[in-house]
């Protein structure tokens, strides 16, 4: 890992080998290069990953900026500082992704130099952060009276009550209190001058949108209004993840970029290197794996665990996950079709019902999932298919999706 600060460029950190496909990663308001410390390692497997600070933060002076007065600093004038530091390493095509204002940058960037932009993906970020009087009225106090004020209401804005005082959680607030107040002021005007949503349609490179699902900064409608105004793009949402995701649930952050990455590589998109090893299959799959099957599972099967299960538990997570999940030729809801009409078919109830709450994670809906039944039912038999509802209606129903009978479905057992 190397850290610099190049004169007139951004501090960054370069982590990964520097033949690997850049990835570059953007910060919030308020918080450091740190802020993706916990997904760097993954990431730095497959990619040459740069990290930069905001200025006035972490190790970027505010002077950076043409003027630290009220109202001049732009998205677009941080955008410029990003592809200076860019050039400067030499990198003319790079992936990124970036967490509220630093996705701010990325979407514009993806707007305005399309042609630098291999990939994109938002975190916790938006088209247009709320009324312009609300940043104004930030960057005054701070300003004023320096950075505490913001500082001392700060965790309640990036984190779940539950997340709040961990120890990772005190050590971000901590890094706000380091900032110089000029340049998050700065960046304050910044975000109130910010609107890019009649240019989303014009966002050509395949974007993931990442959303905290109780995000209070910005709610998962923000995420929404660009998933759905970005051609193409898809959307994930963290549960019990508020502002500052890639903090309070990196895993499945991490399993959203890792899985929209390796999909480039049906995209025209230069390929990224399939993982080496079985160390970095294990990471993969791992990350995979939860997104799919959720934390609570995987960590429920990880503490089951004993010496006589563990091989084959190491096995899963690195054949099945690490390497055929997280191949690019399908999508995550063709592979859950699939799943389902296989274990359909073989009668494995188990795990059928635990895929049937994988494949609504993966975005299949109700209807869909009915259709993957009935196409399963001609082929692989009435009896088996009958089973199949029953547990799926089961599973559709604790998920607080159940079938409506005002829409023609049963709401029974699924007994033929």
């Amino acid at each position: 890992m190397t850290t610099t600060t190049g004169r007139g460029l951004l501090h960054h950190r370069i982590d990964g080998a520097g033949t690997a496909s850049p990835l570059i990663l953007g910060p919030s308001l308020g918080t450091t290069v740190d802020v993706w410390e916990p997904l760097t390692a993954a990431l730095a497997r497959d990619h040459r990953v740069i990290r930069w600070d905001l200025p006035g933060h972490g190790g970027s002076p505010s002077g950076l900026l043409a003027s630290t007065k009220e109202g001049a600093t732009t998205i677009a004038e941080l955008g410029r500082l990003v592809l200076d530091l860019a050039d400067a390493l030499e990198i003319e095509r790079f992936s990124y992704a970036g967490v509220s204002l630093g996705g701010a940058v990325g979407a514009w960037l993806a707007v305005h130099h399309p042609g630098r932009i291999a990939s994109l993906a938002p975190v916790c970020s938006s088209a247009r952060f709320g009324e312009p009087q609300a940043w104004h009225e930030r960057a005054a106090l701070v300003r004023a009276e320096g950075i505490g004020p913001v500082a001392d209401t700060a965790a309640a804005r990036w984190f779940t009550p539950g997340f709040t005082g961990t120890p990772a959680a005190d050590a971000t607030v901590a890094s706000l209190r380091t900032v110089d107040p000029y340049g998050y002021a700065a960046c304050c005007d910044a975000l109130a001058s910010y609107d890019l949503r009649a240019d989303l349609p014009r966002i050509t490179a395949p974007t993931a949108v990442i959303a905290g699902r109780e995000d209070q900064a910005t709610p998962p409608a923000h995420a929404r209004q660009l998933a759905d105004g970005i051609p193409g793009a898809a959307l994930t949402e963290v549960a019990h993840a508020a502002h500052l995701a890639v903090v309070e649930r990196p895993g499945p952050v991490l399993a959203a970029l890792l899985g929209h990455l390796s999909e480039l590589r049906t995209t025209g998109t230069p390929a990224q290197p399939v993982p080496e090893g079985d160390a970095s299959r294990h990471a993969a799959g791992m990350a995979v794996r939860r997104a799919v099957l959720g934390d609570a599972h995987v960590d429920r099967a990880v503490a089951r665990t004993t010496p006589f299960t563990a091989t084959f538990q190491d096995f899963i997570t690195r054949y099945a996950w690490g390497e055929i999940w997280t191949r690019p030729g399908l999508s995550r809801k063709t592979r859950s079709c699939i799943t389902l009409t296989a274990l359909v078919a073989r009668g494995h109830h188990e795990e059928l019902a635990m895929h049937v709450r994988a494949a609504l994670r993966n975005g299949l809906t109700r209807e869909e999932i009915e259709e993957v039944l009935l196409q399963a039912a001609v082929y692989c038999g009435v009896p088996a298919a009958n089973s199949a509802f029953a547990i799926a209606n089961q599973v559709i129903e604790e998920q607080g999706a159940a079938y409506d009978p005002a829409d023609g479905h049963d709401t029974g057992s699924g007994q033929a």
